[in-house]
This record gives C-alpha cells, sequence and structure tokens, in this order.
C-alpha cells in the first residue's frame, strides 16, 4: 500500500516542526512549504494526499490557494489551520471546498485524529471508484443506480435486486406509496438480460376498472362503443421485455383472472378478437395494499398472488431509514437546483433537524415535493425553516411526547430540561446511526466537529456512549494531552 503523502503548509516554522513530530509517529511521508505560492507549486507537481494550509500566509493566503486546488483534476483533501476564535473564516473555507479546519493552538492527538480521519476518507473514495469501475458503474456513492440510500436496509435491498434481476421470476414490490417501487422495477430491468427490450408501465389504480382489461390485452375495432379502431394493450408492446404493474391490488376480479392466465401461458386475446397471441413478458408487480387481508375479504385471488410473489421485495418505508435523509437532499437539492436554475446548495442545520424528525408518511415522494418547493421559494442559497411548505414543525420528537406537567418547575427550568433531554436522544441516535464515530456524526448532524464534542462534554456524554462503536467517544473526547 502507498504511503499517504501529506504537505503542511505554514509560514511559522515552529508550528511546521510541531506538526511534523505529531505527524511522523504514524508512518506518513512529510513535507513542507513556507508560503502559499510554493504551497502550490508542491501541490501541482507532486499531488498530495492531504494539506494541513494556514490561512495566513504571505504573497498567496490560504483562502486563495485553496481556490486554486479546487479547479484541480486530482485535487488533495485539505484542512486548513486558523487563529483561535476565527471560526467564520474556517466556516468561509470549508464552504469553498475545505475538508476540516483546526485551530491553534491545537491538541496533538486532534491534529493526528484530523489527518488519519481525512485519509481513511479517501481511501474510502479510492475503494469505492474502484468498485464502481469493476462493477461497471451499478453503484454510485449515492446508491443503486437511480435509488439513493446508503442505510443498511437499502444495500439489503439492493443485493436482493441484483439477485432477482439475474434471473426470469415474477417479483412483487410491496411498499408504502411514495417508496420507490417503480425505481426498484426500473433498476431490476436494467440489470436483466432483457435490459435492450422494452419496459412497460401500467398503473392499475389510475384506470376505471372498464379500462384496465383493454389496457392490458388491447382490443379491436368496435369491441365496444367508442372503440374506432385497433389499440395494442400493454402485453403485447413489452413482448420481449418487462411489464410493470403498479398498484395491482386494485384490479377487479375478473380482470385478475385473466391477468394469471396470461402470466402462466404467455398467451391472450384482444378484447372482440379471435386470434390468440403469443408474448414473452416478465412481470413485476406492485402494491401498498396488504394483499393477504384482500384474499381474506375475497377482493384478490390466492392463485395469482402467488403467482406474482415468486420472489417478494419489500421496500422500507423512509422513517426507517432516516439515515439516508441527508443523502437524499443532496441529491434533490442539485437535481431541483438545475431544473429551476437557482443557486440553493444547501439546507440550514435547523431546517435539517426538520428534515429528520419528521416521519414523512408520503415517503421519498414527499421529501422531494417538499424540497423541490423549497428550492423554489429560498431566498439565498440555503434553504431554511420557513422555506420548507409542510407541517414538520408539527411533527412530534418521541423524545417530548412523555413530558408531564411539574408543578415544582419554573416553564423556564422544565424547557431546559426538555431540550438538553432532545439534544441527548437526537445527539446519541446519530452516535448510534454512525457507530460512535464523532467526525461522520457532527457531519450528519450539520455540526462542526469541535461543536459536538463541546456538545458531549455539556451533556456529560463521554462516558455512556464510549462503547457504541470501534473508534468510541471517549478515545475522540479524551483529556486535552499538552499543547503545541
Amino acid at each position: 500500500m502507498t504511503t499517504p503523502t501529506i504537505l503542511i503548509a505554514d509560514d511559522e516554522k515552529g508550528a511546521r516542526y510541531g506538526m511534523r513530530k505529531a505527524l511522523e509517529k504514524d508512518g506518513y511521508s512529510l513535507f513542507e512549504a513556507s508560503c502559499g505560492l510554493e504551497a502550490l507549486e508542491f501541490i501541482k507537481k507532486q499531488l498530495p494526499d492531504l494539506v494541513f494550509l494556514d490561512i495566513n500566509m504571505p504573497e498567496m493566503n490560504g483562502l486563495e490557494v485553496l481556490e486554486k486546488i479546487r479547479g484541480m483534476e486530482c485535487a488533495p483533501l485539505v484542512v486548513v489551520i486558523t487563529a483561535y476564535g476565527s471560526e467564520k473564516i474556517a466556516v468561509e473555507a470549508m464552504k469553498k471546498g475545505a475538508y476540516d479546519y483546526i485551530a491553534k493552538p491545537f491538541d496533538i492527538e486532534e491534529l493526528r485524529l484530523i489527518a488519519r480521519n481525512a485519509l481513511e476518507k479517501l481511501a474510502l473514495k479510492e475503494e469505492n471508484r474502484r468498485l464502481r469501475s469493476q462493477l461497471k458503474g451499478l453503484y454510485t456513492l449515492e446508491g443503486l443506480g437511480e435509488i439513493v440510500g446508503q442505510s443498511p436496509v437499502m444495500r439489503e435491498l439492493f443485493t436482493k435486486i441484483e439477485k432477482v434481476a439475474a434471473t426470469e421470476v415474477t417479483v412483487l414490490l410491496q411498499g408504502e406509496s411514495g417508496s420507490g417501487k417503480e425505481l426498484v422495477a426500473r433498476e431490476i430491468h436494467k440489470r436483466s438480460q432483457r435490459v435492450g427490450k422494452p419496459l412497460v408501465v401500467m398503473n392499475c389504480a389510475a384506470l376505471p376498472e372498464t379500462l384496465i382489461e383493454s389496457e392490458l390485452f388491447g382490443h379491436e375495432k368496435g369491441a365496444f362503443t367508442g372503440a374506432t379502431e385497433r389499440r395494442v394493450g400493454k402485453f403485447e408492446m413489452g413482448d420481449g421485455g418487462t411489464l410493470f404493474l403498479d398498484e395491482v391490488g386494485d384490479m377487479s376480479p375478473n380482470t385478475q383472472a385473466k391477468l394469471l392466465r396470461a402470466i402462466e401461458e404467455q398467451r391472450f386475446e384482444r378484447l372482440g378478437g379471435e386470434e390468440t397471441l403469443q408474448v414473452n413478458v416478465r412481470v413485476i408487480s406492485a402494491t401498498n395494499k396488504d394483499l393477504q387481508t384482500e384474499i381474506e375479504n375475497g377482493r384478490f385471488r390466492e392463485d395469482l398472488y402467488y403467482r406474482l410473489k415468486v420472489v417478494e421485495i419489500e421496500l422500507p418505508p423512509l422513517r426507517q431509514r432516516k439515515e439516508d435523509i441527508p443523502l437524499l437532499v443532496q441529491h434533490f437539492l442539485k437535481l431541483f437546483s438545475t431544473k429551476h436554475s437557482t443557486e440553493v446548495k444547501g439546507v440550514s442545520r435547523e431546517a435539517m433537524r426538520l428534515l429528520l424528525t419528521y416521519d414523512w408518511p408520503g415517503n421519498v415522494r414527499q421529501l422531494a415535493n417538499t424540497l423541490e418547493s423549497a428550492v423554489v421559494l429560498a431566498e439565498g442559497g440555503t434553504i431554511n425553516e420557513e422555506d420548507l411548505q409542510v407541517d414538520l414543525k408539527g411533527a412530534e420528537l418521541p423524545i417530548f411526547s412523555s413530558i408531564t406537567l411539574d408543578s415544582s418547575l419554573t416553564f423556564k427550568e422544565a424547557k431546559r430540561r426538555a431540550v438538553e433531554s432532545f439534544e441527548k436522544e437526537y445527539i446519541l441516535r446519530g452516535l448510534k446511526a454512525n457507530k460512535g464515530n464523532v467526525t461522520r456524526t457532527a457531519e450528519a448532524l450539520g455540526m462542526h466537529r469541535q461543536g459536538l464534542q463541546q456538545k458531549l462534554r455539556e451533556l456529560n456524554l463521554k462516558r455512556s456512549t464510549a462503547t457504541l462503536g470501534e473508534e468510541g467517544i471517549e478515545q475522540e473526547s479524551s483529556n486535552k494531552q499538552k499543547k503545541l
């Protein structure tokens, strides 16, 4: 494995020496630059993996160097070095593409941890790029094809998609409205042997009962009043490819019987016709209804149910994979900012908190609609709470549902305790989702790592969360070491 290369760019010789002594323990290849121009020349020629970049340097300051680095094809990760109390400058640098920042005087262990995390992120990025190349574009950093998500339940879903795509079995997709059933059907088709053939989509709930049969099988001229010409049905259109039947639970019993025969025999007749047509169609169906209950109530054929669900895939609702929400937000912001020619690039911490705490009964579709509206309404480059046109603020947080009146407490004290209780619960959930890694948790919660560490100390969470992950909170929130 290649030894990671780190450039330390600082005009203070003592600072460069101290950082080198701290980092050389970890076996990196270390180089130094005493000014911005020297740093930029080294980066262009040597392509280091990581740069510790001081903001205040002669000839060319750190922000100017950062701007130049952003335009490079193989840009290194950059950690900016600021003076104590210069958080605004650090935030500006991170908006311009810096990975992180550290303030002087800094803690030795914190410096080493930042370097380690940055290089781990870089290694993970390279591994993802290598895997994407091997998988011929099947995976992206956002998810699988057009499906966005990296949570455990979504990774399990991706595995199922790939397995069933390689077969010819019928697939039944179960999931709530808006959970992405059509996207899953499209990904199965794209990864199947039928990819060069049509994918035909039919929403059974969008058609009156009298037209569903005609849409499925087509009709001959004069088959019924208004049939002025022959019409090709979805089965015929999908010959050689895939037919996706959305909301299949809305079909009438009569149509269900004809669908069962068409799937089993791959034969059917157009309405009003006598010719039997032979096709080769793979059927993927979807429903948000409980078909077992529909069967018990006599509204759905049991034999059709078992024919449709040779393989059944359950799609998780968004409330069960909230760790995917920041990724979905980023995805939709890019999509809708381009679509509507806006400059919206992010959401405020308060807006993200609302997005994460709401239960999204309409699932990903509702989230997408909410964000599209916000992108259009936002005044600046950031979406704020007031831009979210949905009753997110009415969403009850589990932590507040158990609050009871206590006459011994003033309103102010009760409020303080409620807020502290919420903060503990919210941060603990973030830590558990990120296996105790403070840096990743801070990113997910829209906080700076130092701010999260301070909040952990204030809430006395260090010991209670130390065993959440391999790295552990106790390691990252340990007592400060000797200052440089």
